[in-house]
């Protein structure tokens, strides 16, 4: 009741780091029906391109062995061995080119499916694996009642269609026995390329089947709780509390360089405590002025505290302050449009300082 309970809460789609991590660990779908198919393509294959010359070919031996015996030596042991030797040649060469054939169109099919990659954990030894009761789930579950419609399918359906397709076919067959050997193996040729065709056509459905039921299969399996969603984005984005921590030491690092900045303020401009904005201008360091430390509320007393304590000049002008607060970032040259009524300020404070003196 449990797993199925977990089951059910796995409501959201799989998300690239869980396909990823699937893949990692070899599970990826497959379906043997697929290499089943190929297989039996194989040999097809073999029956319909490479068989009739092969037979030829070995008849041709036979007839050589039967027909002109006299033509052989069987005087001592390696005679014979010889004559087995080319018999198992021939034989061989006849035989060979199915295996190689299945072999290759299978394992083409499973590359086709999931390219090959060597994943230890999977042949790895499990004890879980031992449990009665997981065996029992798995033959009584319904991965177990699938492989058993599957093969009941190509045993009962399969059976049938090649008994039915096959029994007008019964007593020519028995004919043949009685007929010539070349003749026989071509007729035994035609019947097995019909049982094969109807197998290729039974493995073809089972085929589609079993790779849509595979995918759907792991697909379900891969299926995430929205908790698991959520413990995979803190992962992969960080712990939004411990992300939160970092913004605001951060913030109040660079509120302490700001403060430390204020000393070095030409003047500040103020609205009278809620906005404060400081200003440095050095005709040899900048074209124009340069907002060095600017801030709201408290820390705007502590800009005008830091700059009283440093002599800095104090203006209040709250239209100039908030307006430049909002438009200024730090360590930025104001804009052109305070050009005007910053020049005025810096004028006001170097007359007082030296009244002889204006600004150029």
């Amino acid at each position: 009741m449990a797993d199925g309970a977990d089951q059910d809460s796995k409501t959201e789609a799989p998300t690239q780091k869980r396909y990823t991590e699937a893949a990692e660990k070899g599970n990826v779908p497959f379906s043997r029906e697929v290499t089943v198919f190929a297989s039996t393509l194989g040999i097809y294959v073999y029956l319909l391109f490479y068989l009739p010359a092969g037979i030829a070919h070995l008849w041709d031996s036979l007839k050589d062995l039967f027909e002109k015996p006299d033509q052989w030596r069987f005087d001592t042991g390696p005679d014979v061995v010889a004559l087995f030797i080319r018999l198992g040649w021939d034989s061989t060469a006849v035989v060979a080119p199915a295996f190689i054939l299945m072999a290759a169109f299978g394992v083409g099919s499973s590359i086709m499916q999931n390219l090959p990659s060597p994943v230890l954990e999977r042949i790895a030894p499990k004890f879980s694996r031992l449990s009665p009761m997981a065996g029992f789930k798995r033959i009584f579950g319904l991965p177990g009642l699938v492989e058993f419609g599957k093969s009941l399918f190509k045993v009962v359906v399969v059976g049938a269609v090649v008994v039915f397709t096959l029994k007008s076919e019964f007593f020519t067959s028995l004919d043949a026995m009685f007929s010539d050997p070349y003749f026989l193996v071509a007729r035994l040729t035609s019947d097995v390329k019909t049982i094969l065709i109807i197998v290729l056509i039974s493995s073809a459905i089972v085929g589609v089947a079993d790779y849509l039921w595979t995918h759907h299969q792991w697909f379900t399996e891969l299926k995430m709780t929205k908790e698991e969603i959520k413990e995979e984005r803190k992962q992969m984005d960080g712990d939004p509390i411990i992300k939160q921590r970092q913004r605001s030491f951060a913030r109040d690092l660079a509120r302490k360089r700001m403060m430390a900045s204020v000393p070095r303020a030409t003047l500040v401009i103020a609205n009278p405590t809620h906005y404060a904005v400081a200003l440095r201008y050095v005709r040899e360091e900048d074209a124009a002025p340069v907002v060095i430390a600017k801030g709201q509320d408290l820390i705007a007393l502590k800009i005008r505290e830091i700059a009283e304590k440093n002599g800095i000049p104090v203006f209040e002008d709250p239209p100039l302050a908030r307006s430049m607060f909002a438009q200024v970032s730090v360590d930025s040259v104001i804009p052109s449009v305070f050009y005007k009524a910053v020049a005025e300020l810096l004028q006001r404070i170097y007359t007082s300082r030296n009244p002889k003196r204006r600004v150029g």
